[in-house]
């Protein structure tokens, strides 16, 4: 392999986003070609300078990691995705692989395997924390159906039923049996429970509403 690996970094914090470009702007074979603070933001920027590896935390404004892997991967084909997360739930790891990505690390990762990671996936490889490829392994696939997702999602707030209904174009009939059948599904007791254990499994999107930070209220 010959030339700059060109990067894209995408991350909401701009401390950390300037972290992560400072240590890769270290290393001889790599360049940051472009930077986002949240995941359309990245989409844009990857069709614009056409980066090799698109580097996203999961966690980010307006379209989250995922939604901002799928989108790159559709419109810029030769970039590869790679998932950086704070968060190292099972659930991720699919929705990441299924929306194209090829790495997934966990930011308490040693600093030095970044670099290593950029290299390993510009030649080709596929680069999984081991951990959080094990833990995938066992928890299973994401029970919860599309719909009932939504449904989970729009409940975060501690909307009613018939808000849930209006946003989501459904009877308030059709909003209590997807409740009830993603509540049975978490093994939760009620609906913010639910919400909860299937976020605590990265069942649902990354960031929620309800506190900026993605929790539930």
């Amino acid at each position: 392999m010959t030339g700059l690996i060109r990067v894209l970094l995408a991350e909401d914090q701009g401390m950390v986003r300037g972290a992560l470009a400072s240590l890769l702007g270290l290393e001889p074979d790599i360049e940051v070609v472009g930077e986002a603070g949240d995941g359309e933001e990245a989409v844009a920027v990857a069709v614009r300078e056409r980066p090799d590896i698109a580097l996203l935390d999961i966690e980010m404004p307006v379209m989250d990691g995922i939604a901002a892997a799928a989108g790159i991967r559709a419109r810029v084909p030769g970039c590869q995705v790679m998932i950086l997360t704070t968060f190292g739930r099972p659930g991720y790891l699919r929705a990441a692989m299924e929306a194209g990505a090829v790495a997934f690390l966990v930011k308490d990762s040693p600093a030095r395997e970044l670099a290593a990671a950029v290299r390993r996936v510009r030649a080709g490889e596929r680069v999984i924390d081991p951990g959080l490829a094990a833990a995938a392994l066992s928890a299973g696939p994401n029970p919860l159906s599309p719909r009932e997702r939504d449904v989970l999602v729009a409940a975060a707030d501690g909307a009613s039923i018939g808000d849930i209904a209006g946003r989501l174009h459904l009877s308030e009939g059709t909003v209590r049996n997807y409740l009830s059948s993603a509540i049975q599904k978490t093994h939760a007791r009620n609906r913010i429970e639910a919400v909860r254990r299937a976020q605590a499994h990265g069942w649902l999107p990354g960031r929620l509403p309800g506190r900026p930070d993605g929790g539930v209220t």
